[in-house]
């Protein structure tokens, strides 16, 4: 598809298993919006633009979704592989991605299971998405294959708060989260779980990513880079 000024490359891939029923109804086309709506503000943007800060020559970003990150990919990024499920976000992305100046493609639709060789990216990306894929460890350890030695998993997170009152709001809640948001959870930790597969991390920061209390179970954000 050639757009006005600029190639968009795309790539054929797996069709994704379709969810039937209501469910599938909602997880397909109103928990995409929904994402893009609650994860586009100017707080959250900070944190995204403080999170791709570094990322360099080819990046493979995991949980593209409506393509929130484009806006924030520095000069020194060649190109972007992108790996998201969700046919609506890939669609709402469209217009981002047109005005990026980094040529983005879809490559795959799961982060557990990636089509790429061996040490094949300098960069890899994970936005608020570590939350929601089955198996992030299995996730992890696929970061860990394709990353170059001397390359860098840059990751943006929510998940357990420090707080032992709001981490028991976030039991509490978990079971509707995952339910009405596509299977996104609140009590895990991104920092424990990519320790735990092996890569030394560098926390940047940890805390609520939007001001307002009431979101407090939902915000705790994890800010990190990490080397393995």
């Amino acid at each position: 598809m050639v757009l006005v000024g600029r190639c968009v490359q795309t790539v054929v891939v797996e069709q994704p298993a379709r969810l039937t029923g209501p469910m599938g109804w909602w997880e397909s086309r109103v928990v995409p919006r929904l994402v893009d709506v609650s994860l586009r503000g100017h707080e959250i943007g900070a944190w995204r633009a403080a999170c791709c800060t570094g990322l360099r020559g080819g990046v493979l970003e995991i949980g593209f979704g409506s393509g929130l990150n484009t806006r924030f990919y520095p000069t020194e990024v060649g190109s972007v592989d992108a790996v998201e499920p969700s046919d609506r976000g890939w669609a709402m992305s469209e217009r981002r991605r047109a005005k990026s100046a980094t040529d983005v493609r879809r490559v795959g639709l799961d982060g557990q299971r990636l089509r790429a060789d061996d040490a094949a990216y300098d960069s890899v990306l994970c936005t608020f998405t570590l939350c929601t894929i089955p198996d992030p460890a299995l996730a992890l350890s696929e970061v860990r294959r394709v990353l170059r030695p001397g390359g860098r998993l840059h990751l943006l997170e929510h998940g357990r708060a420090e707080d032992p009152r709001v981490q028991r709001w976030q039991r509490r809640l978990e079971p509707v989260q995952r339910r009405v948001a596509g299977g996104c959870h609140l009590t895990r930790d991104p920092i424990e779980l990519a320790t735990a597969a092996g890569f030394d991390v560098n926390v940047i920061r940890q805390a609520y990513l939007l001001p307002q209390r009431a979101a407090a179970p939902m915000a705790w954000g994890h800010l990190a880079t990490a080397t393995c």
